[in-house]
């Protein structure tokens, strides 16, 4: 098994940087966008570091299939219009950064990213276990797939909040 280091999705949206931000920064919305988170709350109380601003913390509960956990990420990065990155640090799963960034690519769409890095390695025992439970053969492939899944649900998020549309439906946790 190799091990994690990094990784990034890049993907046109049809909508400005400010928008996006709006969407990512409020962590609560993450289940709506994401395969695997299913509930986020913020922890550190809205307005004592900035709302969404660097320090803040918040609970972020996961799930694959018939497990669930939660993790504890602190905001690391918060500069609307650009960038929005947050760090989690799991007892026996590592530390990594998530990032997304943002930046106008023309017209009326962004450019987003999403990307990780590995900050404190994540120990093969875990990939041990997610393959042993899950079938999980490459983690990175795994990743990588659920990071290109959650920029094509926030892509879709991003263009109905530019044209005032309710989201069509509610995608978060749909990984069984």
């Amino acid at each position: 098994m190799n091990p994690l280091t990094a990784d990034r999705v890049t993907r046109l949206v049809d909508t400005d940087p400010a928008t996006v931000y709006g969407i990512v920064a409020d962590v609560t919305r993450t289940p709506e966008w994401s395969p695997e988170v299913v509930a986020v709350r913020w922890e550190t109380p809205p307005g004592s570091v900035g709302g969404a601003g660097v320090g803040a913390r918040f609970a972020a509960t996961n799930r694959r299939r018939w497990m669930r956990w939660t993790n504890h990420p602190v905001v690391t990065a918060a500069e609307p219009g650009r960038v929005f990155s947050f760090s989690r640090t799991e007892r026996g799963g590592g530390t990594l950064r998530w990032t997304y960034e943002m930046e106008r690519a023309g017209g009326e769409q962004c450019r987003v990213s999403l990307a990780y890095e590995v900050v404190d390695r994540v120990p093969t025992a875990l990939q041990v276990i997610l393959k042993l439970l899950f079938g999980v053969d490459d983690l990175e492939a795994d990743l990588h797939q659920h990071m290109e899944l959650s920029l094509e649900r926030l892509a879709v998020l991003a263009a109905e909040a530019s044209t005032g549309h309710l989201p069509s439906t509610a995608h978060g946790g749909q990984n069984d």
